[in-house]
């Protein structure tokens, strides 16, 4: 299944000096992205990227900015969100395996498969809005929907206890 935002860069290109890499996604991306990541709507989504080769792979720095509208997981209105994340991932040629031990620096950049010959800059642009976005929004009026539904904040919430009131009976039995 091709992306729905594809912006494929060949491996033949990418050479050890960065090269910068701006790319829009147009209103048919936006729209099939709104629709992948359950988004009402998508205005704007854009990134702009360095790209270099290195000895572990392709490493690709930047940031994804855009404008979203989300809707409130409790009373269904929209919200706005701006995104605005940094991007720095490792293109590699084959990923580790799984139970393979790994030492990873704090430095360490997440690693991307490559596949095909390319790496795809729409797609991780696309990968970096879904995990910048709240999965769970909660709109201006959701805290009122929730109290008349019933629902008490974690605040309010007062555990079950078996010893909660041995006190008073202790007291009572003096």
């Amino acid at each position: 299944m091709k992306p729905e935002f594809s912006r494929p860069e060949r491996l033949d290109t990418i050479g050890e000096r960065e090269r910068i890499v701006e790319i829009v996604a147009n209103e048919d991306e936006r729209a099939a992205l709104a629709k992948r990541f359950d988004l009402l709507s998508i205005a704007r989504l854009d990134a702009r990227l360095g790209i270099k080769r290195t000895d572990s792979g392709i490493v690709v720095k930047g940031r994804v900015t855009g404008a979203a509208v989300q809707a409130c997981s409790v009373t269904d209105e929209p919200l706005d969100t701006q995104i605005d994340e940094p991007v720095a991932l490792l293109f590699v040629e084959q990923l580790i395996a799984e139970g393979d031990e790994v030492e990873l620096s704090d430095d360490a950049l997440d690693m991307v498969a490559i596949q095909g010959g390319t790496i795809d800059l729409g797609e991780a642009a696309a990968d970096t809005l879904a995990l910048s976005i709240d999965p769970f929004p909660r709109g201006p009026n959701a805290a009122a929907a929730l109290a008349a539904a019933g629902v008490i904040s974690e605040d309010e919430f007062r555990p079950a206890n078996a010893f909660s009131d041995l006190k008073a009976r202790m007291a009572g039995k003096s």
